[in-house]
């Protein structure tokens, strides 16, 4: 199997998940649960693969006509998301079929669907090396997030939240389109290997201000950067699986995969640098200080995650290897944890029908694995030995 063999079975996959899981229902979580799993076997597979190389390339005639194709590019960077996307997939996949146990089989089959297809989205996001498809997959997030946040639309606070996020995400997405047209315009070129490769080029020319202003603009809505951050909280009317995918592990890193990528760019330029460290740091504080305030166990989560990410572009801001290796590896320990604390969170209000954590307490005799997933997890995002995250 090649790259675009994998990314074309995963969206097949999702467009056959629908009649599967209504027809093995309610196992069809276990059953969905193979496509993810299996993805994330061939990416551990191409990893080896990757050992040695800086990156595998293939290229697929697209409209060869117009000289058209579709680029996929795998290095470390992007082996580690699509690791992390295909890996807690299976897992959401598998947590979303129980979740969904008990609701009409259509109900539960729409959802694991919806699941599969942004996995498939996001998978498109971080493999493809075009500018202009990464875009296409960057504004399907977008939308697929949109739909599962609004999920429950019978709820007037869901469709609020889910427009509410639309508009947010979406708005950045132009800013980032108008971005990358002014990077291809300026260079012939919209190959993300080639811009960073040609990267004195563009930041000597006169878009590369506003093009990075662009991008920044593109990749904070994204991940939910201060001002833009309040759109991140309110997306918890979400169903808790769709929480733990999409707003902790995944759709929300996006952002910081695009300002790590282009951080190669602009390396050269201060301001780029400056902007991320000011930018993650308020986002950082306003995040902490808000998850100490917030009552509901999942808006607790939220607002962490919100000054997780601020930490994330901090880093990216920051020069160094040091910073490099951190940035990777406290993306990869709080997509862990976090994915974790979202399925505790998940099990308790469906067990108890309650959300505030004031109205919580003595629930470890009632629910023994959870207390002890929860406080492993605690442990992890406190960052304590032996954890990874320590």
């Amino acid at each position: 199997m090649v790259m675009h063999l994998a990314l074309l079975l995963a969206f097949v996959g999702s467009a056959l998940a629908y009649p599967i899981a209504r027809l093995a229902a309610p196992r069809g979580g276990w059953i969905l649960a193979a496509l993810p799993a299996g993805l994330f076997a061939y990416f551990l597979d191409a990893g080896a693969d990757l050992a040695g190389r800086e990156a595998l390339v293939q290229t697929v005639e697209w409209v060869p006509a117009l000289g058209v194709s579709l680029t996929f590019r795998l290095d470390g960077f992007s082996l580690l998301f699509a690791l992390l996307i295909t890996g807690i997939g299976a897992l959401v996949t598998i947590y979303a079929g129980a979740y969904f146990a008990h609701a009409p089989r259509a109900r539960q089959a729409r959802f694991l669907t919806l699941v599969l297809l942004f996995m498939g989205a996001m998978l498109g996001a971080v493999l493809s090396d075009d500018l202009l498809v990464i875009y296409v997959f960057w504004e399907a997030t977008s939308l697929i997030s949109f739909l599962l946040i609004g999920f429950d639309s019978d709820r007037a606070e869901a469709r609020r939240a889910a427009l509410q996020s639309l508009i947010v995400t979406a708005a950045g997405g132009l800013a980032l389109f108008a971005g990358i047209l002014l990077i291809g315009a300026t260079l012939g070129t919209f190959s993300l290997a080639e811009v960073v490769a040609r990267a004195p080029e563009l930041t000597e020319s006169g878009v590369a201000l506003p093009a990075m202003v662009l991008l920044l603009l593109g990749a904070c809505t994204k991940s939910a950067q201060f001002p833009f951050h309040f759109w991140l909280p309110a997306a918890m009317e979400a169903p808790t699986p769709a929480s733990a995918y999409l707003h902790s592990a995944t759709m929300v890193k996006l952002g910081v995969y695009l300002l790590a990528r282009f951080d190669r760019v602009y390396a050269d330029v201060a301001l780029f640098g400056d902007t991320l460290v000011a930018v993650g740091l308020l986002t950082m504080a306003v995040g902490a200080v808000r998850a100490v305030a917030s009552p509901g166990y999942k808006a607790v989560l939220a607002q962490s995650t919100v000054a997780s990410l601020g930490v994330l572009v901090m880093l990216i801001g920051l020069p160094g290897d040091l910073a490099t290796t951190a940035t990777i590896a406290f993306l990869f320990a709080h997509a862990l944890y976090k994915a974790a604390l979202f399925f505790c969170a998940g099990t308790v209000i469906h067990a108890t029908h309650e959300a505030d954590l004031p109205r919580l307490g003595g629930l470890a005799r009632a629910l023994p694995l959870t207390a002890a997933a929860a406080c492993l997890a605690a442990v992890s995002m406190a960052g304590l030995p032996p954890t990874f995250a320590f």
